[in-house]
């Protein structure tokens, strides 16, 4: 494979690194990634994180391994334990059914380095047409709120969501982000805080909790948030707090905005119920794990609910931002998700 870099994913010499999303901000520590297992542990411990950006760290795992020397048989075991991996985000389906397709090839090696370096390249574009289609719906002086981690650590590209809100940053629109924390991982907290600062955009960090308050003192002009799936009536599965915001959105009246790759749209689930969500381990929620080590807060014998996810329905979206343009309410009631978008 050619070198590649994106700001979490790295090929050098036909290996592939990722960027450990859990030590971030703090550190900056690369992980070397040698094998599907490697890959499946760095994606479950959310060391890979960002629906866009686990599909192509499979992809190109897959790129690497057929080059090793790889036969078919265990190219497609190892197509089937990554699908297995995530079972909540669309895009590692859909990449992966792309990497199929190259596996059946006479020439699979090819084959499937080509398709892989092809889905980088598109998620970038991608990334530019959802930038340049959110911007324009963000008003001079606008206080967005986000949710989650959706900027260039997820993506390969500029991002989702936090790539509306640099491109509009940098048309001068955007005054103040507030920075929803994201319990129970901290992904606003740790990463969208993060890579707000970098790009110098003006941003404060607040508890999930705190986003009604900002609200009902008319603090917040839109919201602004990516997607893990986007099911044919136009439901959608984000991070779990995603749809206490789009309530709170919907009785204020602020829009409420999900910026998202075509790629994130899954035109064989019917609603958000059919969306499958995953549960994550209790010691998420009973504590915190990080660069600075481990705290565990709650009883040691505590009850968990802790699902990774939760799903937003269609009649509380404002817009869903699509690198082909920004689909309208009534183009959803129309039934413009229940075919394939491209």
């Amino acid at each position: 494979m050619q070198t590649l870099t994106t700001t979490s994913l790295r090929i050098r010499e036909n290996q592939l690194w990722i960027l450990d999303q859990q030590a971030l901000p703090q550190r900056a520590q690369w992980h070397h990634c040698r094998s599907v297992d490697d890959l499946v542990g760095h994606i479950h411990a959310l060391r890979v994180r960002g629906a866009p950006l686990i599909g192509l760290s499979a992809s190109l795992l897959l790129a690497q391994l057929a080059e090793e020397g790889r036969d078919v048989a265990s190219l497609q075991q190892a197509l089937s334990t990554l699908r297995a991996s995530r079972p909540t985000a669309v895009n590692l389906m859909n990449n992966l059914d792309r990497m199929k397709i190259a596996l059946q090839q006479p020439d699979y090696v090819a084959a499937m380095v080509q398709e892989a370096e092809r889905l980088v390249a598109e998620d970038r574009e991608l990334c530019d047409r959802i930038a340049n289609h959110g911007a324009a719906l963000v008003k001079p002086g606008s206080r967005l709120l986000t949710h989650c981690n959706t900027g260039g650590l997820a993506t390969a590209g500029v991002g989702t969501a936090l790539g509306v809100i640099l491109r509009a940053h940098q048309q001068g629109n955007v005054a103040q982000v507030w920075v929803d924390e994201t319990r129970p991982l901290l992904q606003g907290g740790r990463l969208t805080a993060w890579e707000l600062g970098e790009y110098g955009i003006p941003y404060q960090l607040i508890c999930d909790s705190m986003a009604a308050s900002l609200m009902a003192k008319k603090q917040v002009d839109a919201i602004w948030v990516g997607a893990d799936r986007i099911a044919a009536n136009g439901d959608v599965a984000n991070k779990i707090g995603t749809y206490s915001l789009a309530v709170l959105a919907h009785y204020h009246g602020i829009p409420f905005y999900v910026a998202a790759p075509h790629t994130t749209h899954d035109p064989a689930c019917a609603n958000g119920e059919a969306i499958p969500i995953e549960q994550r381990a209790a010691k998420e929620v009973t504590g915190v794990s990080g660069s600075f080590g481990d705290v565990q807060w709650a009883p040691l014998d505590a009850q968990v609910y802790n699902p990774a996810f939760d799903v937003t329905p269609a009649a509380l979206i404002s817009g869903w931002v699509l690198d082909n343009g920004v689909i309208t309410p009534q183009q959803v009631q129309e039934g413009i998700f229940r075919k394939t978008i491209s």
